[in-house]
């Protein structure tokens, strides 16, 4: 099966456990059913698994990058994967009017990049890699420089560029000498890595175990119709859920 059509049987882009077909046949019915459990496992165990409240200071301290104001009305956690097809559609969208609400302080934003679609890659390991860049960048340079590869790395996923690439498309975005070598070295991924988990457990603890991207949270509540144009942030901004 081609990396595309294994897309296109996952649209949610919910992280799964890997299957094998073949095995399904030697072993029968029986651990077929114990095998669709597995599968299913973020969605399945939402039965079974009692979730804590979320932590919000475990969002803000994994966050790969902050952008806005702490005064800002208003905070969102954006969880996205580079590898992600429909977080590519959700930058092409909302990515400017995030960044406008963000100007005009109506909002402060919090990205959190996962990477359990590591393995929709070539590398497989691109999600984990751009992450670290991300990383790298949020530790040594501005918001402009941050928001300039964000939506460099949506446009290059297709290719899997190498950490020397990416490097370069820092450059480009205007990241400075001390980012690139972090890029290039593939300094932050394991830090990236780490703080993807943890920003995995906290959005799995706001839907019941179901995790998927892209997702919004605001006041550990998932916002809905982020998909469907900017109209999500501008109702947001109206009307917060409360905490």
């Amino acid at each position: 099966m081609s990396k595309s059509s294994s897309n296109r049987t996952n649209p949610k882009y919910e992280p799964q456990a890997a299957s094998n077909t073949s095995s399904y046949v030697l072993i029968g019915l029986g651990l077929l059913v114990v095998a669709a459990l597995i599968i299913g496992g973020f969605i399945w165990q939402s039965s079974s698994k009692d979730y804590p409240p979320v932590d919000d200071k475990v969002l803000a301290e994994n966050a790969s990058f902050i952008v806005g104001e702490r005064t800002a009305p208003e905070t969102i956690d954006v969880f996205e994967d580079f590898a992600c097809p429909h977080c590519k559609e959700f930058e092409e969208q909302s990515g400017q009017a995030i960044m406008a609400k963000v100007d005009e302080g109506k909002v402060r934003v919090r990205y959190h990049m996962l990477n359990f679609l590591d393995g929709e890659s070539e590398s497989g390991d691109f999600s984990s890699r751009g992450a670290g860049a991300i990383l790298c960048v949020a530790r040594s340079d501005g918001r402009d420089a941050f928001w300039n590869l964000h939506s460099q790395l949506f446009e290059k996923a297709e290719g899997d560029p190498s950490n020397a690439e990416i490097a370069k498309l820092a450059a480009a975005a205007g990241a400075g000498p001390q980012s690139q070598k972090c890029i290039a070295d593939g300094a932050a991924v394991e830090d990236a890595r780490t703080m993807a988990d943890a920003s995995r457990d906290q959005l799995s603890n706001s839907t019941g175990g179901e995790v998927s991207t892209p997702t919004v949270m605001s006041a550990s509540t998932v916002v809905d119709g982020i998909l469907d144009g900017t109209g999500w942030l501008d109702e947001l901004i109206a009307n917060p859920p409360k905490s």
